[in-house]
């Protein structure tokens, strides 16, 4: 197949499914310059080669994103941190935890910040001499990048500011023609983004919750501080410390209001009105079925979903995003949302429902 019968291919068709040849036309893309949507165990990402800023730049432009929000360096194996960190900055302790989570925790949905090597262009970084570094738990991913140049730069496939992408046509929806190549490797297995991890100071602390709980770094080396909500910025800031920080973030286009479970409960409903109602278990939706409707069905007009029956952390984090923007698409007036229990997962869960919240509140 010559080049121009590929650009063909793409012109008529919306993704390629995940397969050696097509990782392989991926990694050709993005050593020359051009932008690829691929799917990791966390969300999808639109990839650009981490050396190259002028593809880097394409990635603000494509997704809308403020050029003081650093994108994530993802790499294909523990030996290209060598050509994406400078190491040699480290002091010895923080060198050990570095170790001891990359071998426990890599690869995984966890990025850790780290001086970046000048081989990464300032602007991935938002000129931060800093990098956040992570090792996908995608075999799809890891190909990709080890064909490219050892290092894709990847911010999640979506508008900035919007729901994040779980599935190819996500993607496609979001971004169109806008992106090079879309790589279709199937739903994401964990559904939300990655922990991002600051180990660079004495006081090691997580900047973003995500797909790593804390318990689980916790167990590893010295205790973490945790998640501060305080820590959401406005807009005008500059260099932000990661990714995900801004007070509205990862937001469907219908109004979000974000409860606890008694709150959910006790919720008054307006039946005249076309609303969805997300609840994080089976248990806290019969609850309020009972409670509003006895053993009436409940009207039309309402949108009912479960993130997990059982009220299981992984499975609801997995459903988060691909739920929401089912209910998204519904011509709905509002969407209704339980928190989720606050360890493990429930962390990055709740963090994303309340940021999506905030889009209708500013």
């Amino acid at each position: 197949m010559t080049g121009s019968d590929f650009i063909l291919l793409l012109i008529n068709m919306d993704y390629l499914r995940v397969t050696d040849e097509a990782l392989k036309k991926g990694a050709e893309i993005l050593k020359s310059g051009g932008l690829v949507a691929f799917p990791t165990e966390t969300v999808y990402g639109l990839g650009a080669d981490a050396f190259n800023p002028k593809a880097i730049a394409r990635i603000f432009e494509v997704k809308n994103r403020p050029f003081f929000d650093p994108l994530i360096i993802h790499i294909a194996n523990i030996d290209a941190l060598e050509k994406t960190a400078d190491l040699s900055r480290l002091s010895k302790k923080t060198h050990d935890n570095l170790f001891k989570l990359a071998e426990k925790l890599w690869p995984g949905p966890l990025s850790i910040i780290l001086p970046k090597n000048d081989k990464i262009p300032g602007i991935a970084t938002s000129g931060l001499p800093t990098a956040a570094i992570r090792l996908p738990d995608n075999e799809a991913a890891r190909k990709l990048i080890a064909l490219s140049s050892g290092a894709v730069a990847a911010p999640s496939a979506n508008p900035f500011g919007a729901l994040s992408p779980t599935r190819a046509e996500h993607v496609k929806t979001g971004l169109g023609e806008k992106v090079d190549l879309i790589l279709d490797g199937g739903p994401c297995k964990i559904g939300v983004e990655s922990t991002v991890l600051d180990i660079t100071d004495d006081c090691i602390k997580i900047l973003r919750p995500g797909g790593t709980p804390r318990e689980a770094i916790e167990k590893l080396i010295d205790a973490v501080e945790g998640y501060d909500n305080n820590e959401q910025r406005d807009s005008g800031e500059q260099g932000l410390a990661s990714p995900g920080l801004l007070k509205s973030h990862y937001a469907p286009e219908t109004p979000l209001t974000v409860l606890s479970r008694e709150e959910i409960i006790k919720l008054p409903i307006n039946e005249d009105q076309k609303t969805a109602f997300l609840f994080y278990d089976g248990n806290t939706r019969d609850r309020w079925l009972s409670k509003q409707f006895g053993a009436q069905e409940p009207p039309d007009s309402f949108i009912i979903k479960v993130l997990s029956q059982t009220g299981d952390l992984l499975e609801a984090a997995s459903r988060l995003f691909e739920t929401l923007h089912e209910i998204d698409n519904c011509n709905i007036t509002q969407i209704f949302a339980q928190l989720a229990p606050r360890n493990g997962l429930g962390e990055a869960i709740n963090d994303r429902l309340q940021r999506g919240a905030k889009k209708d509140v500013e």
